[in-house]
C-alpha cells in the first residue's frame, strides 16, 4: 500500500525563499536590546560596561565646536625634560643655610610640580586678530605625542611658586619659605618647562577647524554606567547611545551562535507569518494570482533588502528613502483597501534592522497612507510634485514631533531635512517604474486602465467611427459596471476599461448589429435573405474577431479575458430560436453557441450581466419598479441556469447586491418624463 504525501501549496515556496533571504539580511550579531528615553527612569536592572569605549559627542556637541574652533585658539606648548632636569639639578646645588636639611623635599615638591607642568605667566599673542586665545584648554607635546589638556592642569610660574610654598608649609610651617627661597635665589632658578609653540599653535588652529574629535571621554570596563530607577538624564542618555554603538558596532554575540542564528530565524518567521496572514485575511484570492503574489513579493523583498543595506552602509540615509512610493507601487495593482495591510508590512523591516526603526515606521507610515489618499488628485502632470511638496510637509511634521519629545535638538536636523526632501521628490521621479513592473510582471496598473478608458484614445474613436451605436452601448455598459462594480467593491478601473473594449470586435462587420443599422426608411437590412445558422456565425464571430483586434493592438491579457467571457458559452438565442422556430434539428445547434469561456471572476460576472441588461433593456415596454425587478431576475435567472456563474468567484451576497443596484439604476435612467404644457394663444 503507497502513502501519498500531502502536497505543499504554491504559494508557501514563494514564501520560503522570502523567508530565506530575510534570514540572511538578519543582524549576525547580538544587539543593545534596551530601550530608553530621556526623562525617564531607567526601568532595568543596574547596567555595568562590560568594556572599554568612549563617550560619542552628539552631532549638536560636535557642530558647536566646528563653530567655535574658527574663533578660538588653543596654545600648544612643547614639554622640556631638559629644562625640568637642570631647575632640579640647580636646585639640589642651592645653599639654604641652616635650612639646607629642607633641600630633599623641595627637590621632590618641585618635580611633581614639573610632571604636571609650568607655562609662562606672559600672555600667548597671535596673528589672527578675530581669534581668542583659550583660556581653559591647552596642547601638550610630550614623547611626541600632543594631547589636549585643561588649563587648569598645569601651573601658570607664579602659580608654581606658590604651590611650591604651599606644598612645604604643611611639612615646615615654623620656617617662613617664603623669604627663605627668595633670599637663596631659588625662585630665580624656577622657570616655565612648557615652552610656547607659535607655529604649531597655528598649525593646530588651521587643523581644529577642519577637524573636531568625535569622542568626549572614555568609560572603563566594569564601570556603572546607569543605576535601575534613576532618571535618563542628557548625559546618561549620551552615555548609554555610546555604549550601544559600541556594542552594536564591535561587541561579538558571547553566547551560543546557534541561539543567535535561532532568533534571527524565528523574527524572519514572524514577518514572513504577517505577511501570509495579510494576505489571507484581506485577499485569500491573490494566492492563486501568480503575477499578482508575485509581484507583492517582490515589493516586500525589495523594501526590506534597500532597508538593510542603507541600514547597514550609510544609516542617516534612511530618511531618504522613498519608502511611500512603495505605497504607489502597491496602488497601481492591488484595490486601495489592500494596498494599506500590504504597506504596513512592507515596513516592518524597519522595526526589525534600524536603531530608530520606529521614529521611521511611524513617518513612512503616516506619509504613505497620505500619499495613498492623496494620489489620485495629484498623479499627472506638474501636480505630481504637489503630491511630493505633501510628503514632505508630512515626513517633517513627524520627524519635528519625534524632535520635540527627544529633549536636546539635533544640531544636523538640516541636514535631515535635506534628505527628507529628496526622498520626497524621489517619489516622483521612482513612479514611473511601475510601467517596468508592468511589464516584468504581465499585470495592468491603475494609470494604465484609466489611460485605456480615454474615449479619445485612437482604438476607441475607430470603434465610435466605424460603429457608433456599438460605441453607444459599451459607454452605457461602462455606467452600469461602474455603479455596480462600487457597490460591490469590485475593480472600478478594470470594469470600465473592460467595458469600452468587451464589442471591440462588432467593428469589423458593425452592419451585423442591429444598434449600428441605419434607419433610413427602405435601407437594406444585413440579415435580410440570410439563413439563421449564417446570422448566427456573423454574431459568434465578433468574439473572435475582437480578440484578433485586441492582439493586434496589444491590449492587456486581462482585457482580452473579458471579450472572452462576455458571452460565456451562451447562444445566439435569437436566431436559436428562429432556427428552431423553422424546424431545425434541435440536436445540430452547436454551431449557435458562443465559443468563449465562463466567467470566473467577479468582475466577468459583472460585465456579462451588464452586457445583456444593457442590451435587453432597450425592449422594456413597462417603465414600473416592479417590470424592472422582473427584468433583472429574469437576466440573472437566465445566466444561472445557463450554468455562466458555476465557476465565478462570486458570491450570493454579492450577486444580491449586483441586481438590487442594475434595479435602482434603471428606475432613474428609464423614469417618466414630465409633459410641457402648450402655451395658449
Amino acid at each position: 500500500m503507497q502513502i501519498s504525501t500531502p502536497k505543499i501549496p504554491r504559494s508557501i515556496i514563494p514564501l520560503s525563499i522570502v523567508f530565506a533571504v530575510l534570514v540572511l539580511l538578519m543582524p549576525r550579531t547580538a544587539k543593545f536590546n534596551y530601550d530608553y528615553k530621556k526623562g525617564s527612569a531607567w526601568p532595568y536592572e543596574t547596567l555595568v560596561s562590560q568594556f572599554d569605549f568612549p563617550i560619542l559627542k552628539t552631532e549638536e556637541q560636535i557642530q558647536q565646536e566646528r563653530d567655535q574652533a574658527g574663533t578660538i585658539i588653543i596654545p600648544y606648548y612643547r614639554y622640556s625634560e631638559e629644562v625640568s632636569s637642570s631647575v632640579v639639578k640647580n636646585v639640589q646645588g642651592l645653599d639654604l643655610g641652616r635650612f639646607n636639611s629642607l633641600r630633599p623635599a623641595v627637590v621632590t615638591r618641585l618635580g611633581e610640580i614639573y610632571s604636571k607642568g609650568v607655562i609662562s605667566d606672559a600672555k600667548v599673542k597671535v596673528e589672527n586678530g578675530s581669534a581668542q586665545v583659550s583660556e581653559n584648554l591647552i596642547y601638550i607635546q610630550r614623547n611626541k605625542r600632543a594631547v589636549q589638556y585643561p588649563r587648569s592642569e598645569v601651573y601658570r610660574l607664579s602659580d608654581a611658586k606658590d604651590q611650591l610654598v604651599a606644598l612645604l608649609a604643611k611639612s615646615y610651617p615654623s620656617v617662613n619659605l617664603d623669604s627663605l627661597f627668595r633670599r637663596s635665589g631659588l625662585y630665580g632658578l624656577v622657570v616655565p618647562n612648557l615652552l610656547y609653540d607659535r607655529a604649531m599653535t597655528e598649525l593646530a588652529h588651521a587643523e581644529s577647524e577642519d577637524y573636531v574629535s568625535p569622542t568626549l571621554g572614555y568609560v572603563k570596563a566594569d564601570e556603572k554606567i546607569v543605576s535601575k530607577g534613576e532618571i535618563v538624564t542628557a548625559e546618561v542618555a549620551q552615555i548609554l547611545d555610546s555604549y550601544k554603538e559600541e556594542y552594536n558596532e564591535v561587541f561579538g554575540y558571547s553566547g551560543p551562535r546557534i541561539l543567535l542564528y535561532l532568533g534571527n530565524a524565528l523574527l524572519a518567521l514572524a514577518l514572513v507569518a504577517i505577511l501570509y496572514l495579510v494576505i489571507h485575511f484581506t485577499n485569500r484570492k491573490l494566492f492563486k494570482d501568480s503575477r499578482k503574489y508575485f509581484y507583492l513579493l517582490v515589493v516586500f523583498l525589495l523594501a526590506a533588502i534597500i532597508t538593510f543595506l542603507v541600514e547597514r552602509f550609510a544609516p542617516s540615509f534612511l530618511f531618504m528613502v522613498p519608502f511611500p512610493v512603495f505605497a504607489l507601487y502597491l496602488l497601481a495593482f492591488f484595490r486601495k483597501r489592500e494596498v494599506y495591510p500590504y504597506y504596513v508590512v512592507i515596513l516592518l523591516p524597519l522595526l526589525v534592522f534600524c536603531g530608530n526603526g520606529m521614529e521611521l515606521f511611524v513617518m513612512y507610515l503616516t506619509a504613505g497612507v497620505v500619499t495613498i489618499e492623496t494620489f489620485a488628485k495629484f498623479n499627472q502632470g506638474w501636480r505630481q510634485f504637489l503630491n511630493a511638496a505633501i510628503i514632505f510637509g508630512v515626513e517633517i511634521a513627524v520627524y519635528l514631533g519625534f524632535r520635540l519629545i527627544d529633549v536636546g535638538s539635533n544640531a544636523t536636523w538640516w541636514q535631515d531635512l535635506a534628505l527628507i526632501f529628496v526622498g520626497a521628490m524621489a517619489t516622483v521621479a521612482l513612479h514611473p517604474l511601475i510601467y517596468l513592473f508592468e511589464k516584468m510582471f504581465n499585470l495592468v496598473s491603475v494609470t494604465r486602465l484609466i489611460e485605456l478608458s480615454d474615449t479619445s484614445n485612437p482604438l476607441l474613436q475607430e470603434l465610435s467611427a466605424k460603429a457608433p451605436g456599438t460605441f453607444q452601448h459599451c459607454l452605457q455598459v461602462m455606467n452600469l459596471v461602474d455603479a455596480v462594480g462600487r457597490a460591490t467593491g469590485a475593480d472600478v478601473p478594470l470594469l470600465r476599461a473592460a467595458a469600452l473594449y468587451h464589442d471591440l470586435g462588432k467593428m469589423r462587420n458593425p452592419l451585423c448589429f442591429i444598434e449600428n443599422e441605419s434607419s433610413t426608411p427602405g435601407a437594406a437590412k444585413y440579415h435580410e435573405g440570410k439563413s439563421a445558422l449564417e446570422s448566427a456565425a456573423d454574431i459568434i464571430r465578433h468574439v473572435e474577431d475582437g480578440l484578433a483586434i485586441a492582439q493586434e493592438n496589444r491590449l492587456p491579457e486581462v482585457l482580452k479575458e473579458f471579450i472572452n467571457t462576455h458571452h460565456g458559452t451562451t447562444s445566439a438565442a435569437y436566431f436559436l430560436n428562429k432556427y428552431l422556430n423553422e424546424g431545425g434539428d434541435p440536436s445540430e445547434v452547436s454551431a449557435f453557441y458562443y465559443h468563449g469561456q465562463k466567467p470566473t471572476t467577479k468582475e466577468q460576472v459583472i460585465l456579462m450581466v451588464c452586457d445583456s441588461i444593457e442590451a435587453a433593456s432597450r425592449t422594456l415596454k413597462e417603465f414600473t419598479p416592479e417590470a424592472y425587478d422582473r427584468f433583472v431576475e429574469n437576466i440573472v435567472a437566465g445566466k444561472e441556469k445557463a450554468g455562466q456563474l458555476e465557476e465565478a468567484d462570486i458570491t450570493i451576497h454579492e450577486l444580491t447586491l449586483m441586481k438590487s443596484t442594475l434595479k435602482t439604476y434603471l428606475q432613474q435612467i428609464y423614469h417618466g418624463r414630465v409633459a410641457y404644457p402648450k402655451r395658449k394663444g
